[in-house]
């Protein structure tokens, strides 16, 4: 059991290498049933964005743990109303043994976090998905046994699933290269951040030449090019974007036993092709299960369990 018991986890760099470790290891034993675990604690979950895979798999890992979850919508808590961050912090923490949050801004999440006693887990902000990277790192390293001397390349938009994979990669030991058109690129403070964690050990790329990001890399990786709250760019971005699709040409330049990854939705046709995410290097689906075995780890981690 890691030694996460009442911490939150607002950013992947809140966790230190050997606690990653930790938490793959359990969500392996927890993902294969060698162990039955029980946690008796009510998770909220407040979401101001979108979700399918987040929400579906906090909600079913903690029940699958015993516990409980409550949706706590905006939309129908006095949060739509402006009620102000720190008063639905304090009174949540009094009815909650834990809450994960998705927003946009991340200050938002930490000033919850500032307020409220219980641990606060980041689902999403603009700056960061940690809980997604945890989950493929799971995935990864189910597929090449660990992480030693591979690379991952993600191309496509700078946006929170890259700042968040650049500091994963660099806290495991594994190469990262991120591939984006110029002006798009991801968060220099991160870069800075995940560079300094790496510490000349790994590599960590920034280029705008996806083919030279994509040439010989073990993972090929993906997201949407307009993000929640971007939908009205996405028209303009597609002629900017469109180099950067992995298409099955691009897979060509990695190495043959390659995987293709992405965090879903997929837009079909735009940043992967049909051919790619249906194909055989595809471990899409895969990764899409590891939330669910990612989220329980990390659950039990912060909670506790019997």
């Amino acid at each position: 059991m890691t030694a996460l018991i009442g911490r939150d986890l607002l950013g992947l760099a809140d966790l230190k290498p050997k606690e990653i470790q930790e938490l793959l290891q359990l969500a392996t034993q927890l993902k294969s049933q060698q162990l039955q675990l029980q946690c008796n604690k009510v998770l909220g979950l407040l979401f101001s964005k979108a979700s399918t895979r987040t929400r579906v798999s906090f909600s079913v890992a903690m029940y699958q743990l015993g516990g409980q979850v409550i949706d706590l919508n905006p939309n129908v808590t006095q949060v739509s109303r402006g009620e102000p961050v720190q008063d639905t912090a304090r009174v949540l923490d009094r009815y909650l043994d834990i809450l994960a949050i998705r927003t946009f801004a991340q200050k938002e999440l930490e000033t919850f976090a500032h307020y409220a006693k219980i641990p606060v887990i980041n689902a999403l902000t603009d700056a960061e998905h940690p809980c997604q990277v945890l989950a493929d790192l799971l995935t990864i390293q189910e597929c090449f046994g660990d992480f030693t001397g591979l690379t991952l390349t993600y191309v496509g938009d700078g946006n929170n699933v890259a700042n968040s994979l650049m500091l994963g990669c660099a806290l495991v030991g594994m190469n990262v290269r991120i591939a984006t058109p110029q002006g798009y690129e991801p968060d220099a403070a991160i870069v800075e951040q995940a560079r300094a964690i790496a510490n000349n050990q790994t590599e960590v790329l920034l280029t705008h030449d996806p083919e030279v990001a994509a040439k010989c890399t073990n993972v090929l990786y993906t997201d949407v090019w307009a993000s929640m709250g971007q939908e009205s760019e996405a028209g303009d971005r597609f002629p900017i974007f469109q180099p950067y699709q992995i298409s099955e040409q691009l897979l060509s330049l990695a190495d043959p036993k390659a995987i293709v990854l992405h965090c879903l939705p997929a837009h079909r046709g735009e940043e992967i092709t049909e051919e790619v995410i249906e194909g055989s290097q595809s471990r899409v689906w895969d990764q899409a299960e590891n939330r669910l075995h990612a989220q329980k780890a990390l659950l039990v981690s912060i909670l506790g369990a019997e």
